[in-house]
């Protein structure tokens, strides 16, 4: 796929950048308004649809009518980093100070205190478990906790499944060295 369409009020990805996705890291390599009516069947096969009619369809079904119509260049520019870095359970020393460095002043930004342990734990104890569940289960809103959540994801301690999270292979090694570390 090389081509994507979008109705949108403005454009909401920007040329030269890129973005992860399921697939990997998406670089965007243009984006220009265009009529709906000029969409032909080869630009609709590039965004993976069977023709132009189709593409329209699809937008007035998912996009708000009246809303500009954007084409989308793009190429899949690579795998999604955190991938490898979720599956690498082989923490140096360094590595492990570094995640708790960072971990460290995750807590310490946040207004509500101390929560990365609590939310890797959590996650530990209830694999596959619903954001929403989770987030109640500790008195907080969904998104609030998914964004939370989406830190550690970043750090590539926890995995996002299709209904709830689980700590990552690197979490876990991360995790077990947590609680062999001497307490203070």
């Amino acid at each position: 796929m090389s081509l994507a369409f979008r109705r949108w009020d403005r454009p909401r990805v920007v040329a030269g950048t890129r973005q992860r996705t399921r697939i990997g890291v998406v670089a965007i390599d243009a984006v220009a308004e265009v009529d709906p009516a000029s969409i032909s069947d080869a630009d609709a096969r590039a965004a993976g649809s069977a023709s132009g009619d189709e593409v329209r369809a699809l937008l007035d079904k998912r996009g708000k009518r009246g809303d500009p119509t954007w084409k989308i260049a793009l190429h899949l520019d690579g795998p999604d980093p955190r991938i490898a870095l979720r599956e690498n359970a082989k923490l140096t020393d360094e590595d492990a100070a570094a995640i708790a460095a960072r971990l460290e002043r995750l807590d310490r930004a946040s207004p509500r205190g101390p929560w990365t342990r609590v939310t890797l734990e959590l996650i530990e104890a209830n694999p596959e478990t619903r954001a929403p569940d989770l987030a109640a289960s500790q008195g907080l809103e969904t998104q609030p906790f998914k964004r939370d959540v989406r830190k550690l994801k970043e750090i590539g301690l926890t995995e996002s499944l299709p209904v709830g999270y689980r700590i990552s292979p690197r979490g876990r090694a991360f995790m077990k060295r947590l609680r062999r570390a001497p307490k203070v």
